[in-house]
């Protein structure tokens, strides 16, 4: 079943988030991830605003999960704390005969 990195954040440091995005998305990549959204315009209905809103879809929570705690991944995500604020989680999709 697929799984979702769901990412909203705020930049703070321009320069050091841009290393991030330099070293993330090959990495996001090498762990079968496909990003869905990456930036784009949107539209905040509820809750606090952030800047950047990112949706990368993966096979599995386990294959999201292994990106995230592959070495690549953590030598990106060291430029990105303290570079942003936000959230960023993975949630599970929902299987094909699921209605609702």
């Amino acid at each position: 079943m697929s799984a979702y990195w769901v990412a909203r954040v705020n930049v703070i440091d321009k320069d050091a988030f841009a290393e991030y995005v330099k070293r993330a998305g090959p990495a996001i990549i090498k762990h079968g991830g496909r990003f869905l959204a990456r930036g784009g315009k949107f539209v905040t209905l509820e809750g606090k605003e952030y800047a950047r809103n990112v949706v990368i879809e993966f096979a599995s929570l386990d294959q999201a999960l292994r990106c995230y705690n592959s070495p690549e991944y953590q030598e990106a995500r060291r430029f990105r704390q303290g570079a942003t604020e936000g959230v960023i989680g993975i949630v599970e999709g929902l299987e094909a005969h699921v209605t609702v």
